[in-house]
């Protein structure tokens, strides 16, 4: 089947929503080249389980087509029609299996020495279309708050250097009450300024109780589907399939088959926390790489104004087999906190890509030690504070 034979009819195994955006954007589905359609699907089929801000963004991508002369159209397509894809390619239920799709269509472009050529046409498609988006208007400037090197007692390392050149390292900081200085914080802008999945807390160890206005995700609040997924892939890798069919599976896993809600808006977050654990490299088993890589979707796909993400202790080792997250397993204090000081940095990154950045401002304190730093529009760059201060005062200068 190509796509200029689509019909309503065909979206009927989509989601309610997802099905009414594809009819409602039939003729705009039509034309697009077999080389991009399915990877449009692959976002709107999943529609009903998208965060405002992905909706809002492929809202804004039909938007944008809409609006395309037929010549222009042409011009924009022409380097996916170009590209030449094989038969089987064509025969996939690519409507149905978008997904799987895209993984055909990836080897396939590999095996044909074309990837070059369609991530280049992809690449230019992406900034035209951000060229000719709106920007949402925040309702508050954005915030991220980053706490690291929970349990580190003696440290040598020496944190925020990837930082430091963006902002104020402050040396003299107040450590008692730090952490609920911060949740409170967190808690007033959520109450004050009520966004759906605008506000959020991410634990790295166990979650901390915080106000129900506010998204909360923790690691060891997924022990259970951690293990579930785990022997899902200890599993799988036995039979000798391979990575790719344990990526295909776990890529088609719904939130109930490993005891999360797969309704509502609990059904969105579950669908996210899922997605964290069958997408990332190590998320399963290493608390630093869960809070670290929940930090950056949660800034791509959520875009909250506020987000506090807290680091705590990482296994030392773990091996896939045997299963177990017993609390006997040795802890690395220390090396977690060179992971989270370099998680911080990315986080930075990450939220200077969103709207807004000018404006937003981003904190680093070190759990229980007299170490933080800021960065937003009222602090001057590379510069350092040895002055007696409060994470309530730092809190003030950058939001």
């Amino acid at each position: 089947m190509l796509p200029v034979d689509l019909k309503a009819e065909d979206f009927r195994q989509y989601p309610p929503e997802a099905q009414a955006l594809a009819v409602r954007n039939i003729q705009l589905l039509r034309p697009l080249p077999l080389g991009v359609l399915p990877l449009v699907l692959r976002e709107v089929i999943a529609y009903d389980w998208r965060f405002p801000a992905e909706r809002d963004d492929l809202d804004q991508q039909f938007q944008y087509l809409a609006k395309l002369t037929p010549a222009e159209f042409g011009r924009e397509m022409q380097p996916f029609s170009a590209l030449r894809l094989s038969p089987d390619l064509e025969q996939f239920d690519w409507i149905n299996k978008p997904e799987q799709f895209s993984e055909k269509l990836s080897a396939h472009l590999w095996a044909t020495h074309q990837m070059d050529a369609f991530r280049q046409a992809s690449i230019d498609y992406v900034h035209r279309l951000n060229v000719a988006k709106v920007q949402r208007t925040l309702p508050i400037p954005r915030v991220t708050l980053v706490v690291i090197g929970k349990g580190v007692t003696n440290n040598t390392y020496p944190v925020f250097r990837k930082l430091r050149a963006h902002g104020v390292q402050f040396t003299n900081v107040a450590a008692d009450g730090g952490l609920a200085t911060l949740f409170d914080f967190v808690e007033t802008r959520a109450k004050t300024s009520p966004v759906r999945f605008g506000h959020w807390y991410i634990e790295g160890g166990t979650s901390e109780t915080i106000d129900e206005n506010v998204v909360s995700i923790s690691y060891r609040g997924l022990d259970s589907v951690r293990a579930s997924l785990l022997r899902k892939m200890v599993t799988t890798l036995q039979t000798g399939r391979g990575p790719e069919a344990l990526r295909t599976e776990l890529a088609a896993m719904r939130p109930s088959e490993v005891g999360l809600p797969d309704n509502g808006t609990q059904g969105i977050l579950s669908r996210f926390q899922l997605s964290l654990l069958t997408e990332g490299s190590g998320t399963q088993i290493f608390s630093t790489t869960f809070a670290q890589w929940a930090a950056r979707e949660s800034l791509r796909r959520a875009q909250p104004v506020t987000l506090l993400v807290r680091f705590a202790p990482r296994q030392r080792e773990s091996l896939l087999a045997p299963v177990s997250f017993s609390d006997s397993s040795s802890l690395d204090p220390q090396g977690s906190l060179i992971d989270a000081d370099m998680a911080a940095y990315y986080t930075w990154i990450n939220q200077a890509r969103l709207s807004g950045a000018d404006q937003s401002g981003f904190l680093v304190w070190f759990e229980g030690h007299p170490l933080a730093f800021a960065a937003g529009p009222n602090i001057v760059a590379n510069t350092t504070d040895s002055n007696r201060t409060t994470l309530r005062e730092v809190l003030a200068r950058i939001s």
